[in-house]
């Protein structure tokens, strides 16, 4: 007769060994992806709001960050910047947001991310 008595507290320590650190990584790639369509997402609104008749590129960085800061802490987010630039010739509008999104958004390592976006400004008719 065999003793398999405890064998089962091995066993799913053995399992856990190996389920929670992948989980873990799951959870860290969805927050990193969030953070990051978020960040595209305010530096868009941003470049069109300052590519609009009347407001300056500054006005784009305050939408971005009100865009943020609506989103998730203005922590991730460090550096909005909004610069002219050209597209095809026609004048447009570039923001970017650099943002560094730290392990579990609790600290530790962090991943550097920096996206951008762009809008044609308009012109007078």
């Amino acid at each position: 007769m065999t003793r398999s008595r405890g064998s089962a507290v091995v066993d799913f320590v053995l399992v856990l060994a190996l389920l929670v650190p992948l989980v873990a990584g799951v959870l860290q790639v969805a927050l990193v992806l969030y953070v990051r369509n978020t960040l595209g997402s305010a530096a868009s609104e941003g470049a069109r709001y300052a590519a609009t008749l009347g407001h300056s590129a500054g006005d784009g960085v305050t939408r971005a960050r009100a865009q943020l800061d609506g989103a998730f802490s203005d922590r991730f987010a460090e550096d909005v910047t909004a610069t002219p630039t050209s597209i095809a010739g026609a004048p447009a509008v570039e923001v970017s947001i650099h943002a560094r999104v730290p392990a579990f958004g609790l600290g530790g390592p962090a991943v550097e991310l920096t996206v951008t976006g762009h809008a044609v400004q308009e012109q007078q008719p």
